[in-house]
């Protein structure tokens, strides 16, 4: 297809070029992901019209604008188009013309006026005897570098076409675009011939220097690998260039220096040898070369630790404690432990004790999600006055997360315990290590290995990260750890730690922090005033007990904050004072109850029992059914139980066969038992639902109801004792939460255990030990 001038001016679509110039004879294909370039195929393709490509200049930043692009380009079709699987497209393009941008009809829409771009001839013989000159200069060029490939170089020699053999020319050398835009918009063809050229000359002489070079350098290298032949020809050319008087000292090596004078009196002796090893390196090296870009790295990574900086006043132990009661309600255990942790650390350092007689445990606090784990070192770290640096452990598996990447290894950095000193600018910051009962074991290591080293005192005073190359000291950091569950953390772990458990909360507590704390923070969090808003003490407490269910207060907020955001909207929209959340209208502000609160029934059953269960969120109560049907004296379990729940079961089952044989109840015929546990979706496993079982099923075959307002956990054994379970709080408070009124639990839980329960829990509930399965079957039936 050939364009003439009748067939300009023209509008035509623009896609933008952001690497090369394209040439009229060229087929090229080009990846397009803009979406005003998509756009242009789209519509010269619907229009079965012609498309102009544009090159973006070298300093458009990557706008996609047609201000940003040279103002010649070359017009033609596209042959095809390709949608690709990561939203882009590929066209095949083929160029007819050159063409110049007259002016811009839409840029929103990329179009634009083009006229047709022709050469000018006006010496005929001067234009052929200059065409010879540039076919020998390829021809040279070619023996030279190889860049032109040979049935390339054969097409050149062969054509007469000038316009079309400085194109072929062009685009096989490597022009950068400005020169190329310069050859590209000359009209006068003698003036483009001419400006080729010198660029020939230029790249002739450039590769004969090249060639020059590298036989000065040849001599030196025998034997020698590759990199240290690029080093010796880059200083041949610097020689060559006149830039072989390199200072010794750049700017960058200046900076470095004069930060390690500044802090040289508080480095270690094994750091500040390091230190200075690398700097003299560097001092030495090309600042091009890829080693002194990691060297550098390493340095200024090393100089932003924080040496010698620490707290110089002693816990403040009033302090301490006052911020915990402002922060947190209820927790008294935990808050005793950690004023008494501070209280010992204070009093040694009063009394002049060496640093490594300071060396204390290491706390962690244990409980589930939402108790305020966190929230209570964040606590700490304000009243200390000292930074708080997390690190969140959960899904590690890279031992070099906390123990640094060699530097051998391409973006090497510090590990995040070295990190966190240098983002909290203080050596002795409180660092709390999230989540440690979550850490992941792989091929890449175990990072429960570094904890052991990290959390020891006897070791962290010398902890190595493989990053610096050198030990630093730990042991002022204040480390705590959290976890949900302590079963889930390596023995060796555990050993250097000591526990704090975290509880559930009881309604009563989530009421008074509602009311201390979440309501107020959420409230100033919207932009309210504290006036503006009223949650009644029903509405509050059945937020607490129908919108959710956990042992922390995570939840609670979230429905607060619902609350909050409602009102804060309906101020605006309805221009209110105040608005009061009560019983009646709550549910304008929250949606359908989530949970509805497990009551007891109203009347005694028979093979019904209410068993008390441990969760993740808190304690549960779970009903135990059992019927019996004619059989054979099979046993069908379901409710999605575990094999411990299983062999439970089991255990229940024969210890109660046997007590109706010792008691001589009348068998008239043989049943088969089904025990079931609801909410089949749910899994359930231990052995604490034993004695639950046991009732139910001796309920069932015996005829006798079990009263309605009792509840009961403990493991069963096969001679009917009863065994000492976990999780008792928390079951507790789900039983006074029910309502229920009697609890029946082992007795060594009865003598030990009970000091940790709430006293609203105890005054409420009549909690009785048993040690033995005729005690349970005693108080349980009616």
């Amino acid at each position: 297809m050939q364009l003439s001038d009748k067939d300009f001016p023209i509008d035509l679509p623009i896609i933008m070029e952001d690497r090369l110039f394209l040439y009229p004879f060229m087929i090229s294909p080009l990846f397009l992901h803009d979406e005003k370039d998509m756009k242009s195929v789209s519509s010269a393709l619907e229009d079965n019209s012609l498309v102009v490509i544009l090159t973006s200049t070298e300093n458009s930043n990557g706008e996609r604008e047609i201000n940003s692009c040279y103002d010649v380009g070359v017009v033609g079709s596209i042959i095809r188009k390709v949608s690709l699987p990561d939203n882009r497209i590929k066209i095949l393009f083929q160029g007819i013309s050159k063409v110049k941008l007259h002016h811009i009809v839409d840029e929103e829409g990329m179009i634009g006026n083009f006229q047709l771009l022709e050469s000018v001839q006006m010496n005929i013989k001067e234009i052929y005897a200059l065409l010879i000159i540039l076919k020998e200069k390829v021809k040279i060029l070619s023996r030279l570098a190889g860049i032109i490939p040979p049935d390339l170089l054969k097409v050149i020699s062969e054509n007469s076409d000038p316009d079309r053999t400085i194109d072929l020319i062009a685009s096989s050398m490597q022009l950068n675009r400005e020169e190329s835009y310069a050859l590209f918009k000359i009209e006068s063809l003698e003036d483009r011939m001419l400006l080729l050229i010198e660029y020939l000359i230029k790249d002739i002489e450039s590769f004969k220097l090249q060639r020059e070079i590298r036989g000065k350098v040849d001599s030196k290298i025998n034997g020698i690998n590759k990199e240290y032949f690029l080093k010796e020809q880059l200083k041949q050319i610097e020689k060559e260039l006149g830039l072989d008087k390199k200072e010794n000292i750049n700017e960058e090596f200046e900076e470095l220096k004069a930060r390690f004078e500044k802090l040289k009196k508080s480095i270690p002796d094994e750091a500040k040898k390091e230190i200075e090893k690398q700097l003299k390196k560097f001092a030495k090296m090309h600042p091009e070369s890829s080693e002194a870009s990691m060297v550098q790295s390493y340095l200024d990574s090393v100089l932003d630790i924080p040496y010698g900086k620490i707290s110089t006043n002693p816990p403040d132990i009033k302090e301490v404690k006052r911020q915990l009661d402002t922060d947190h309600y209820s927790l008294k255990n935990a808050k005793e432990r950690i004023t008494e942790y501070f209280a010992v650390k204070k009093l040694m350092s009063l009394r002049g004790l060496k640093d490594k007689d300071k060396q204390g445990v290491i706390l962690c606090f244990i409980g589930p999600p939402g108790v305020g784990k966190t929230s209570l070192a964040n606590s700490i770290a304000t009243a200390l006055k000292r930074k708080l640096v997390r690190i969140a452990l959960g899904g590690i598996d890279d031992v070099n997360e906390l123990r640094g990447h060699r530097r051998t290894y391409i973006g090497a950095m510090p590990g995040r315990i070295v990190q966190g000193l240098i983002e909290a600018k203080e050596m002795d910051p409180v660092v709390v290590l999230d989540e440690i009962d979550k850490v992941g074991k792989s091929h890449r290591g175990d990072p429960t290995s570094v904890l052991l080293e990290i959390l020891d005192p006897e070791q962290n005073s010398n902890f190595r990260d493989l990053f610096l190359n050198f030990h630093i000291d730990l042991s002022r950091a204040i480390f705590i750890a959290t976890a949900n569950e302590i079963s889930q953390i390596p023995a060796p772990l555990r050993d250097r730690m000591e526990f704090i458990d975290i509880n559930s909360y009881t309604p009563s507590e989530k009421f008074q922090i509602a009311n201390k704390y979440l309501i107020p923070q959420e409230v100033k969090k919207h932009g309210l005033k504290r006036g503006e808003i009223n949650i009644t003490k029903g509405a509050l407490e059945k937020i607490i007990s129908n919108y959710t269910r956990e042992a922390g207060v995570r939840n609670l907020r979230r429905e607060i904050a619902k609350i909050t955001r409602k009102v804060a909207y309906q101020i605006l929209e309805n221009s209110v004072a105040k608005i009061s959340i009560t019983l009646k209208n709550i549910s304008k502000f929250l949606e359908k109850e989530i949970f509805e609160a497990e009551e007891i029934g109203k009347e005694n059953l028979l093979g019904v029992v209410n068993g008390l269960a441990w969760t993740r969120v808190g304690g549960d109560v779970l009903k135990v059914e059992v019927i019996k049907l004619k059989g054979k004296g099979a046993m069908t379990i379901t409710g999605s139980l575990g094999e411990v729940m299983k062999e439970s079961a089991k255990i229940a089952h024969s210890v109660v066969q046997m007590k109706i044989e010792n008691l001589k109840i009348e068998k008239r015929e043989i049943y088969d038992l089904h025990i079931h546990v609801p909410e089949g979706a749910t899994p359930k496993d231990g052995p604490s639902a034993g004695i639950t079982m046991a009732v139910a099923i001796f309920s069932t075959l015996s005829g006798r109801k079990v009263k309605n307002f009792v509840a009961m956990t403990g493991e069963l054994t096969l001679t009917g004792k009863v065994l000492p379970i976990g999780g008792l709080k928390e079951k507790l408070i789900a039983a006074y939460k029910s309502k229920i009124k009697t609890v029946i639990v082992p007795y060594k839980n009865f003598q030990k255990d009970l000091d940790d329960i709430p006293a609203e829990v105890l005054d409420a509930l009549e909690v009785v030990g048993v040690q033995n399965i005729e005690e349970v079957l005693k108080i349980a039936l009616d």
